[in-house]
């Protein structure tokens, strides 16, 4: 019977990716039986009898084309925000990206201009006159790009991080506008960063000294990031209970390619 090869997924991807970074020790389920069948994974067989799996040349090719392509489609911002965000995982932090957080603000903060929802924050609608809420407040939903915290047991030890990403001027003098972001992010964290892209001919989008110094900034040189002046940080108790099981619906994000070792 002529079986064809089945169409493959970005699951097929993972686990080729996962298999390359590993010892290749064989899992035995569909996803893997799959790769086998369209000739993108090889069974080997150890003296010992034991069997691991290795990624095929054709498999490397696929892996290549994969990573071209995704590199193709994603824009300056998503690729400054992975890199932050892989940073963060790579510093022992648990990273979060896509967040939509609860948070009270003063009302007089929309007061200084309209409050879109793509600019990072927006009028909830939660009810204002919650008991939990202080007067004058209103809740607001608050949009980080980048959400960490410290991998640790003691919740006083969390130390919130938010990193908010911009790669056009443009938008980062429109961001400074909005007093209201910058007080929602400070109100998540313990302490707030920006950071700052390139230009079209490689030149900073800004200057540190253009951004509120109650936030720190992080820039582009290349393939780093560097401190162009640190983030004043603030102790944090605790985080609010509607942020704990935000953060538990959404799970870390981590690459694929982070989690390789996953199978060994």
């Amino acid at each position: 019977m002529d079986v064809s090869a089945p169409p493959l997924t970005r699951h097929h991807h993972r686990r080729l990716r996962e298999i390359h970074r590993s010892a290749g020790w064989p899992c035995h389920d569909m996803l893997e039986v799959e790769l086998l069948a369209a000739g993108l994974l090889e069974r080997r067989l150890s003296p010992e009898g034991r069997e691991t799996l290795r990624v095929s040349d054709a498999g490397i090719r696929c892996l290549a084309e994969v990573f071209a392509r995704n590199k193709a489609v994603r824009t300056p911002h998503e690729a400054l925000v992975e890199r932050v965000a892989v940073a963060m995982a790579q510093a022992g932090r648990l990273t979060w990206r896509g967040l939509m957080l609860r948070v009270p603000l003063a009302r007089e903060l929309f007061d200084v201009g309209p409050c879109e929802p793509e600019r990072g924050v927006q009028l909830s609608a939660f009810d204002s006159h919650a008991p939990d809420l202080a007067p004058g407040h209103v809740w607001c939903m608050a949009c980080p790009d980048v959400f960490s915290v410290r991998h640790t047991t003691v919740e006083a030890y969390l130390e919130p991080v938010v990193h908010e990403i911009k790669v056009s001027r443009a938008d980062l003098l429109g961001d400074l506008r909005r007093p209201a972001k910058r007080a929602a992010y400070l109100g998540l964290a313990s302490a707030c960063w920006y950071v700052l892209g390139q230009d079209a001919k490689g030149r900073p989008i800004a200057q540190p000294e253009e951004v509120p110094p109650e936030c720190g900034v992080l820039q582009v040189e290349g393939e780093r990031l560097w401190v162009a002046r640190e983030a004043p940080r603030r102790a944090m108790a605790q985080l609010p209970f509607h942020v704990w099981m935000s953060l538990a619906r959404t799970g870390p994000a981590v690459r694929p390619e982070d989690d390789a070792q996953s199978l060994l």
